[in-house]
């Protein structure tokens, strides 16, 4: 009965092996208790320090602008190792310092220092020997010399070369843990992984702009350089292009300007469907289509765009595309006229010397490439003295964190408070609207009519 009793207390719940457990406890020492806490406690800092290494090298790895990415890498390698202080120097090929980067230093101190730090001393000892540096006391180390005026006072170093494909790109520095005590071995190893993760992140960073400058050269060299226009009309007009933050699309916008056989000024501004290369070759057959058709024919906007849909129906089976064409021709008596048509294309912004800006809108048409056949409508309108014509790409205006009314009507104030700049300046602010990320590209296309008895700025 006793034996039975002893099983079935055995098999009541966990209560056996809670008392088991704590039984195991009180045979412990507080020492070996104190050695269990701290192991245990070393364990859970090693899980943390490993999730936030892990953590660190995705920030690296998920820059492509070489310039973020740089400073993502010391910023997140400075907080993984405690350091109060962090800088990546870049180097050239004389082994100088190109361009640093740096955390825990402000604004104002790295002003105060005014000039590169040189690759001598004890920076410069990371350069002649690339290897992990661990320094306990800057100070007392040989190859340390003094501080240029300004620079904080540090105490404890660790340092790193970055190899970008076995080649030296730069240095890491680290100084002063915010703990107090010196870096450690770990800290440097750390700082290590991070620096093979970071060549990586370089590397890519590195195509990435190269990919981005020749697709930029390659959209530039579809557009058009802008044609004089004639000194007696007193109109001074600017384009800029700018292509999408988003790699690999290719854009298909254009603007175009060209003075018609009469003399009148003729301006389009246009958008081919889509963000790859196809995109961009449409695009560079549909201007110089535009462009031939509206020289050689002289007509009404609406009919130079309708058989411009037709030729391209017939060649290419229509591509889609929106396309903006007006001629501003001289008015007896208001100055100047502006007689448009548009195939689905956002309105002009007309930008007179005083009051709001203001879109001019009417009706939009259809797309190239929709139904060829059908007919287009003209618009005109009175242009005053000294008022600011833009034509652009949706790309200025549509943002998929605000509405399409948002995106219009904040270029409107803004062009409205920019129309006192020259009209070069404008365009560049204007194009800045968008901010550094946006994911289409971008034309615009703005002409200055000069104010009565003036010139256009």
């Amino acid at each position: 009965m006793a034996r039975g009793h002893e099983a079935g207390e055995n098999t009541s719940g966990g209560q056996v092996g809670g008392d088991a457990f704590d039984g195991f406890l009180g045979r412990l020492g507080a020492e070996d208790l104190q050695r269990l806490q701290e192991s245990l406690a070393q364990l859970h800092d090693l899980h943390d320090r490993m999730k936030r290494l892990l953590e660190a090298v995705l920030a690296i790895s998920s820059e492509l602008e070489l310039n973020a990415a740089l400073r993502t890498i010391v910023e997140v390698s400075a907080d993984l190792v405690d350091a109060r202080y962090g800088a990546l120097g870049v180097l050239n090929e004389e082994g100088q310092f190109a361009d640093l980067f740096t955390c825990g230093v402000s604004e104002e101190v790295y002003e105060a220092i005014g000039r590169m730090p040189t690759t001598h001393g004890l920076l410069g000892e990371l350069v002649a020997h690339p290897e992990p540096m661990r320094v306990n006391d800057v100070q007392s180390h040989p190859h340390f010399r003094e501080y240029p005026a300004g620079h904080p006072v540090m105490h404890s170093l660790l340092g790193t070369p970055l190899l970008v494909r076995g080649t030296v790109y730069g240095n890491m520095y680290f100084a002063d843990k915010r703990s107090g005590g010196p870096f450690t071995g770990d800290d440097e190893r750390i700082i290590a992984a991070l620096a093979s993760a970071a060549s990586v992140a370089i590397e890519n960073a590195r195509l990435y702009d190269r990919l981005r400058r020749s697709t930029e050269d390659f959209q530039r060299s579809l557009l058009p350089d802008l044609p004089e226009l004639p000194d007696v009309a007193g109109l001074r007009a600017c384009a800029r292009y700018r292509p999408s933050s988003s790699l690999p699309k290719i854009g298909g916008d254009w603007y175009d300007a060209i003075v018609l056989p009469d003399g009148v000024p003729c301006l389009m501004v246009g958008d081919v469907m889509g963000h790859d290369l196809r995109s961009a070759t449409v695009m560079s057959q549909i201007s110089n289509m535009l462009r031939v058709i509206a020289y050689e024919q002289c007509e009404p906007p609406s009919l130079i765009l309708r058989r411009l849909d037709e030729v391209l129906h017939g060649l290419h089976g229509g591509p889609m595309a929106t396309v903006l064409l007006a001629r501003l021709e001289s008015h007896a008596s208001a100055g100047w006229r502006l007689c448009w048509s548009s195939a689905g294309h956002p309105p002009p912004l007309l930008v007179p010397s005083s009051g709001p800006a203001r879109y001019l809108r009417a009706d939009s048409g259809h797309p190239l490439g929709v139904a060829p056949d059908l007919p287009r409508p003209d618009h005109a309108q009175i242009i005053p003295a000294g008022s600011t014509l833009i034509l652009y790409t949706d790309g200025l205006v549509e943002d998929p964190a605000h509405s399409l009314d948002e995106g219009m009507g904040g270029l409107a104030r803004l062009a409205a408070e920019l129309r006192g700049l020259p009209l070069e300046e404008m365009c560049d602010r204007l194009l800045a609207y968008r901010g550094e990320h946006f994911t289409d590209d971008i034309a615009l296309l703005a002409l200055r009519l000069a104010p009565a008895g003036g010139s256009a700025l």
